[in-house]
């Protein structure tokens, strides 16, 4: 049996009974894949419904205000995907119509999506060949194929497209080619899978070659980099606090925190450091009761947050801005919220 026609034998057998895969509406297939890029299934499901519960169609998300967005976002991270749904909504509906785009041209205008978003909207739900390319699929055909290169490489991706093209060009349900696809690389051919047991292990070079545990190739590990964040967590008498925005482009981008002071290294003495005394002066703050609640480290794609949380008692009614009882209506990064969790409320 021919490949692309046994894994949708395969797909249909085993595929996963999944909430956006039972209608071909562009909007919700499109919310789907930007909750899944970052997110693992069990998690991205809940927030699939919860969003869809908030902002059933463009025109209702596009009206909502971006913090209401990232209110409902919280907790997923990588808030650049949700502030990017609000502002593509917005196009689509000043430039659309409000119509999803219904080509793979089109949709791959839109911000915050690439070829692979473009690729499995266009062959979903409007039956266009576009093979997706994305882990899943990147590890399943260089083993199957013996593509001996960096999973992450240029290469990679060129080569495992075009393969994917040739493939898909020989179905007649593209959609369901693509789904397939990654399903099997989700549920079969995973990091560390179960050959034995594989539909594909009779043709399958890696198996045959004992080479499963090398293949797929990849890139030397990147360097974290390590950044050392101390937040200030000032507390008046009457258990207000100082909130900001982040406005710089950087990670969490738009999301609130604390008052911030980025040092080079970990900060036993914080009161010492001439920004911190800066702080303080423009601020009019007087303290006292100074404590280190807790460090904690939290892990990005590429640095590791070295987060201090410090905690001072304000000892004069300085008007600060946010109540503690108001700040789950603001929306933190996951260790601030932690934080807040576990230390404030």
């Amino acid at each position: 049996m021919p490949f692309e026609n046994q894994i949708l034998k395969w797909y249909k057998k085993n595929k996963r009974d999944l909430p956006w895969r039972k209608n071909k509406d562009p909007y919700k297939v499109w919310i789907s894949e930007i909750i899944l890029q970052q997110t693992r299934v069990a998690q991205g499901e809940k927030y699939y419904f919860n969003f869809l519960n908030k902002f059933p169609s463009i025109s209702r998300l596009a009206s909502a205000k971006e913090s209401e967005v990232l209110q409902v976002w919280k907790g997923l991270g990588y808030y650049n995907r949700a502030i990017n749904l609000h502002m593509t909504s917005k196009n689509i509906m000043l430039n659309y119509g409000g119509v999803f785009p219904d080509s793979y041209e089109e949709i791959i205008k839109l911000r915050g999506v690439g070829d692979y978003t473009a690729s499995a909207i266009s062959s979903i739900c409007f039956g266009q060949y576009n093979p997706v390319v994305d882990g899943n699929v990147l590890r399943f055909l260089s083993r199957y194929y013996g593509y001996k290169f960096p999973i992450d490489s240029t290469k990679a991706y060129k080569k495992i497209k075009k393969k994917g093209k040739q493939l898909i060009d020989r179905i007649d349900s593209p959609g369901d080619f693509n789904q397939a696809m990654m399903e099997f690389g989700a549920l079969k051919c995973t990091p560390f899978p179960d050959c034995k047991t594989c539909s594909f292990n009779l043709k399958c070079s890696a198996f045959l070659q004992k080479e499963v545990d090398i293949i797929p190739l990849k890139s030397k590990k990147i360097k974290l980099k390590n950044r050392y964040l101390n937040y200030l967590v000032f507390i008046d008498k009457n258990n207000n606090t100082i909130v900001n925005q982040r406005i710089k482009k950087d990670i969490w981008f738009k999301l609130n925190e604390f008052p911030l002071i980025e040092s080079k290294e970990e900060v036993q003495e914080i009161t010492e450091i001439k920004s911190f005394k800066k702080f303080i002066e423009l601020n009019n703050l007087t303290w006292d009761n100074l404590t280190v609640v807790e460090r904690v480290k939290h892990k990005l794609s590429h640095q590791i947050l070295n987060i201090t949380f410090h905690k001072f008692m304000v000892n004069q009614d300085n008007n600060l801005n946010v109540h503690l009882s108001e700040l789950n209506k603001y929306n933190f990064p996951v260790p601030i919220t932690n934080f807040i969790n576990k230390m404030l409320i």
